[in-house]
């Protein structure tokens, strides 16, 4: 039986391919019977798509790979609190267990005072929160640094 860290490492892992790929670096993976059975990055700027998450991605994987729609007894383990379009989807797909590492206070769906989630989903948040947390704030230095050398040598 692997641990609830095990599958955040391999989430953590699929971050930061997204991260390689200039991408907002989260990632997911979804479990059925302490199986990986779909691993996503996201997305929106390879494919030009808003809607391109790591979750969206990872449900329509998992879906796929179960032939079918719901996602019951199984797990999303995502490095990053989904936003509410994620939470929304997650709501359709039924999914039984969310697990995130960081939160996300500017998009997060616990903003919502309205849970967007199941009422059946279970949560865990906070595992390896600070591994993906960093990862996060590595992205955006480097996003913030490679704007100031655009605009200091823009600048007479």
């Amino acid at each position: 039986m692997f641990s609830d860290e095990y599958f955040m490492r391999e989430a953590l892992r699929e971050a930061r391919i997204a991260f390689e790929k200039d991408e907002v670096p989260v990632g997911a993976v979804i479990v059925a019977n302490n199986r990986i059975i779909a691993r996503a990055c996201n997305l929106t700027e390879t494919l030009n798509d808003v809607t391109a998450h790591a979750e969206m991605q990872a449900i329509t994987s998992a879906a796929s790979f179960l032939g079918g729609k719901y996602l019951k007894e199984c797990t999303l383990y995502v490095t990053l609190e989904p936003c509410t379009m994620c939470a929304g989807a997650l709501f359709w797909a039924q999914i039984t267990r969310i697990v995130y590492g960081a939160t996300d206070p500017k998009r997060g769906f616990s903003l919502n005072p309205l849970s967007p989630l199941h009422p059946a989903t279970t949560l865990t948040s906070g595992v390896l929160e600070k591994e993906c947390a960093e990862l996060m704030s590595d992205f955006f230095k480097k996003k913030r640094n490679a704007s100031k050398k655009i605009n200091s040598t823009t600048t007479p």
